[in-house]
């Protein structure tokens, strides 16, 4: 046949100016094409459907030059086949040429010859030339307008989605999951809704979508009703309801759901169980996430990547880093993302040096790292006050590595130097920046002037930070903190002032601890617990025993201007020390107390809890915002360096 060599031809032409192309694709690759087997004779090729599948079989395995072969070889050829070949080299981007080529070779095209031009367009170039494509289309069907809408959706044009849409002559189920998941997606839940329920034809992809929209703004019970009447689920939306369940902080319940879930027969995947896990790390409810391991050790999964990292970082943030180092080291295939895992959770718990041997031990085993893999360096410096080294990092990151400083990056290096008492070379770095600072940058450093007494910094940085965010909380409640540690209590006064009147609300300091699967919280004078009355009867106990061993409070910490005995009232109640007390009520002798902290700790209770080890001869853990705090035998893993 003329079309057969006129192909050949094409396609080694093509070969030959594409060998240089990273695609991937057999066209621009320079592998050897693999002889097609030998029980394959002419005949077969004369049948136009065995050959077609033949092909078809062929590009599900990604190995386009056996394709070629097979097409080459055929007599016949419809326009399903040419299809074929042309939907095998768009799948790549940045191959739209041989694309066309092989497009405008196609003696009869139809509208999936069409449609995958138009999809080609799409990825290729963006949603404005594929529409210029989708105007002069000759034919058109409903997978084309899908094609238009989905590109509209996905950027956030919802105006043009919707006029697609309407105009559309018959639409389907993808019209309508396109619209509901689109309009989630730019955060309009009320069209989302209304699309939904005026659909005539609904998928299980449309009702995925609308649980994924309401869990996203917090309606679960909405999201609960819809998955109760669903006829059937597929995986992904077993997956939508138990991450929806965690980005409302109920990680239980997503727990819950991935037990029936397993009932049902349904199997989990590495993002059934990371969304799970990934609960347990914000709510640190170890013994949620120790169930989670259990699963995961009785599924296939007991060997993937994904689920075995998400298990790394569950117990780094949940404080086992014992644990945590022992299921990295189990990883058989170990990614970027698992060593950044493992290297932040060293870093978060003060082991610096061993944060930094095993980023040594990465670059060692070929993995280049990335900008979440130096935040994690920078924090490790941070924690151990290796100033020096910190900037020699800086400098190879972007030196050595070609990684541009992110605010991220910038944030741990201000940290870093202010809290070293090099203030004013971590003020220059802010100024050297280029970008403008993000707020968290000024309230890094203002956090800084407060360690080291700098009112005069403190208030420029103050002054600096409200500027970009008016609504900080972090401006006022530092200043604040700072002039009340001088007794300015006139100046205090003044900015509790300027918080009201600007209706600014500052977070609230709690702590929590994980009791038999019960998460207890605490606020500062919390009046609430059921257990209150033995609480503080064991902080009483507790506090003349250490006051006997030498403990002096910190009424620097104690930030009201109040009468001394007072001020040791406020400070024995912070919440830290409500839940220390209440995990040496319940937690038996030889098991580590956890305690978790929204806020930084308090440089009085950081004291006072070296004290209570003493008297107890227990081990306490704290995680505050910034890192976990290692209590044992008398000091603190951070070196009191924090």
């Amino acid at each position: 046949m003329y079309y057969s060599g006129l192909v050949r031809n094409f396609v080694l032409t093509l070969s030959k100016r594409h060998v240089s192309s990273s695609s991937g694709l057999g066209c621009g690759s320079t592998m050897l094409v693999t002889p097609l087997p030998s029980q394959f004779n002419q005949s077969m090729f004369n049948n136009v459907v065995a050959s077609n599948k033949l092909i078809a079989n062929y590009l599900r395995l990604g190995d386009m030059d056996s394709a070629l072969q097979v097409f080459d070889k055929m007599t016949v050829k419809s326009t399903v086949t040419w299809n074929s070949i042309l939907a095998g080299y768009a799948k790549n981007l940045g191959n739209f040429e041989v694309v066309r080529q092989v497009f405008d070779k196609i003696p009869e095209p139809n509208s999936v010859s069409y449609n995958i031009m138009l999809a080609c367009y799409l990825n290729n170039f963006g949603i404005h030339r594929a529409r210029a494509y989708f105007d002069v289309m000759p034919v058109k069907d409903t997978t084309s307008w899908n094609t238009m809408i989905s590109g509209y959706a996905q950027i956030g044009l919802m105006g043009e989605a919707r006029m697609m849409f309407l105009a559309m002559p018959e639409k389907n189920t993808v019209s309508w999951s396109a619209m509901v998941s689109g309009y989630v997606a730019c955060g309009d839940l009320d069209s989302a809704v209304e699309c939904f329920y005026a659909a005539t034809v609904k998928s299980v992809i449309t009702w995925t979508a609308m649980i994924t929209g309401y869990m996203k703004f917090g309606r679960v019970e909405s999201a609960e009703k819809l998955f109760q009447e669903m006829s059937q689920k597929t995986l992904v939306t077993w997956n939508a309801m138990i991450a929806g369940y965690v980005d409302n902080s109920r990680a239980e319940d997503g727990l819950k759901l991935l037990k029936t879930m397993l009932e049902t027969g349904a199997k989990p995947n590495a993002v059934s169980l990371t969304s799970v896990l990934l609960g347990c790390s914000n709510l640190s409810a170890l013994q949620l996430g120790r169930q989670v391991h259990q699963l995961v050790c009785k599924s296939p999964l007991s060997s993937d990547t994904t689920a075995g990292t998400s298990l790394v970082s569950m117990y780094s943030k949940c404080g086992e880093l014992k644990d945590a180092s022992k299921l990295f080291v189990q990883i058989q295939r170990k990614d970027l993302v698992s060593w950044n895992a493992m290297i932040s959770g060293y870093a978060q718990h003060g082991a610096s040096e061993k944060a930094l041997e095993l980023f040594d031990a990465m670059k060692n085993d070929g993995m280049k790292p990335d900008w979440i893999t130096f935040v994690a360096v920078f924090l490790a410096c941070n924690h151990a006050g290796f100033v020096d080294l910190g900037v020699q990092y800086f400098d190879a990151m972007i030196r050595d590595y070609g990684i541009e400083a992110r605010p991220e990056h910038y944030a741990c290096m201000v940290d870093l130097l202010g809290r070293s008492g090099r203030l004013s070379e971590a003020k220059d770095l802010i100024k050297s920046m280029p970008f403008k600072p993000h707020p968290a940058i000024f309230g890094t450093l203002l956090g800084a002037c407060r360690i080291h007494k700098n009112l005069d910094l403190a208030e420029f940085v103050a002054k600096n930070l409200l500027a970009l965010d008016p609504s900080s909380a972090t401006g006022y409640v530092q200043l604040a903190n700072i002039y009340a540690a001088q007794n300015r209590w006139e100046h205090v006064a003044r900015i509790w002032r300027s918080m009201k009147d600007n209706n600014v609300v500052k977070t609230p300091g709690y702590s929590w601890i994980e009791i038999k699967s019960v998460v207890h919280e605490f606020r500062s004078s919390d009046r609430l617990h059921p257990e209150l009355v033995s609480i503080h009867k064991k902080q009483n106990e507790l506090e003349k025993k250490m006051k006997m061993a030498g403990y002096i409070p910190d009424l620097e910490f104690a930030l009201h201007d109040v009468e001394e005995e007072l001020k040791e009232q406020l400070l024995l109640w912070h919440s830290e020390k409500l839940a220390i007390a209440f995990g040496l009520l319940k937690v038996p002798l030889g098991v580590p107390i956890r305690v978790f902290k929204n806020l930084r700790v308090c440089g009085d209770c950081h004291t006072a809890i070296k004290y209570i080890l003493a008297i107890e001869g227990r081990e306490i853990i704290v995680r505050d915002t910034t890192r976990f705090h290692h209590f044992k035998d008398g000091s603190c893993s951070c070196s009191d360096y924090w």
